[in-house]
């Protein structure tokens, strides 16, 4: 049984109950991180998984609350005793802000771990990784930026988990949670680059998923504001920092 951590689940403008949206996937001793606007290691360790079994970094996109913790997640694992590298994958520009914003520092002094660089095409299906542990999809969504969801599968269990990332409603984001067991989707709101719970509620209705899991959420949302999306897909929840699904 493999399972999902939400270690973030806050937009850039969230509130204090929530840090920046970022996930990990956790099975039989490896784990996937998806972005890093924060401090990801602290929210693993607050989560109880172990950041020495982390085989690999996702970074969806170049804005800040998503990649702007690199630096700290490199050190972070280097001061936690990593030796083995650690293999970041991203799409051409997440990966190169990632890679700008660790050349910032003055690290020669640093025996940190060798960082290899995965590219992602910016399409539908694209590869990602695969491993006895996992296999890994992506699909662009629609942002100011060039942007890519994500589909997990537990290669071992046939469980999968699909996370939009920030983007508007999108068919590709639909394509890629086909079937999921969860699809976690942003719900910053009805506007340029970004989805509201409704359109959240379709893309699940329509992908035929079993359960929607809302983040990148703004300040303090209510309950309330889901009976709409309730009645296009029944199966719908707000996520908060530190939740955990199995899948």
């Amino acid at each position: 049984m493999a399972v999902l951590h939400l270690l973030g689940t806050g937009a850039a403008y969230s509130d204090a109950t929530r840090t920046t949206t970022m996930l990990a996937f956790e099975s039989a001793g490896s784990t996937i991180v998806v972005d890093c606007g924060g401090d990801a290691v602290q929210r693993l360790l607050a989560s109880q998984v172990d950041p020495a079994t982390i085989d690999a970094l996702i970074v969806t996109h170049e804005h800040p609350d998503h990649v702007a913790g690199f630096p700290l997640f490199v050190e972070r694992l280097w001061v936690g005793g990593r030796e083995r590298p650690i293999d970041v994958y991203g799409i051409d520009e997440a990966v190169a802000q990632a890679r700008r914003a660790w050349e910032a520092f003055d690290t020669s002094s640093w025996d940190v771990p060798e960082l290899r660089w995965h590219r992602v095409e910016r399409a539908q299906r694209a590869a990602v990784l695969e491993t006895e542990h996992w296999r890994v999809t992506a699909a662009p969504g629609i942002h100011p930026v060039p942007v890519v969801g994500v589909r997990v599968e537990d290669a071992r269990g046939g469980g999968a988990v699909a996370y939009s990332c920030d983007t508007e409603r999108a068919e590709a984001i639909t394509g890629l949670a086909a079937n999921a067991d969860i699809l976690v989707h942003e719900a910053t709101g009805r506007f340029r680059g970004h989805t509201g719970n409704e359109d959240a509620a379709r893309v699940a209705r329509d992908a035929g998923v079993r359960r929607l899991v809302l983040v990148h959420l703004p300040p303090d949302p209510k309950e309330e504001e889901l009976a709409e999306a309730r009645s296009i897909f029944p199966q719908v929840e707000y996520g908060h920092d530190g939740g955990r699904y199995e899948f």
